[in-house]
């Protein structure tokens, strides 16, 4: 799968809604969009959401639009997207369903990884802990800091 450097691909946004009767400062979008202001400007530097011009006196005022994109980036991130994946994702249009389908199953396998990663330490600790609770009379060492202790790697 192909994944981009979030700095050098510019969203695709539509440059006229940036000038959209409807508009807000960097404040209000954050509200509404329900994140905190940082977010915004971290997602202007990556370039994932533009950041309009600053007009000669007064605040920069943001489309609404924009809202239902950063909202976006935050259910995709939920879903354990990272911000490469989001930009790529982002910068396919809506008939693309097909590369959008192949980035998310792509996805899915690493999770599915993930989770016999996290099930396979799972266990190794509960075998610990089962150890640790056989060992109640205090005879021998901690199992759990003996094995931790130990340099060999099974």
């Amino acid at each position: 799968m192909r994944t981009t450097n979030l700095r050098e691909r510019r969203p695709v946004i539509n440059k006229t809604n940036l000038s959209s009767t409807e508009s807000m400062t960097i404040g209000s979008l954050a509200k509404a969009a329900g994140v905190n202001i940082e977010t915004i400007r971290y997602y202007q530097r990556i370039h994932l959401v533009d950041e309009p011009d600053k007009p000669e006196q007064g605040y920069r005022r943001y489309p609404a639009s924009i809202i239902d994109r950063i909202r976006f980036i935050k259910r995709a991130q939920d879903l354990g997207f990272t911000l490469n994946e989001i930009t790529d994702l982002l910068s396919l249009n809506d008939g693309n369903c097909e590369q959008a389908r192949t980035i998310a199953e792509h996805k899915r396998e690493l999770i599915q990884r993930r989770i016999e990663d996290l099930n396979a330490m799972q266990n190794a600790l509960t075998k610990l802990i089962e150890k640790c609770r056989k060992n109640v009379d205090g005879q021998h060492h901690c199992a759990i800091i003996e094995t931790l202790t130990r340099s060999d790697r099974r």
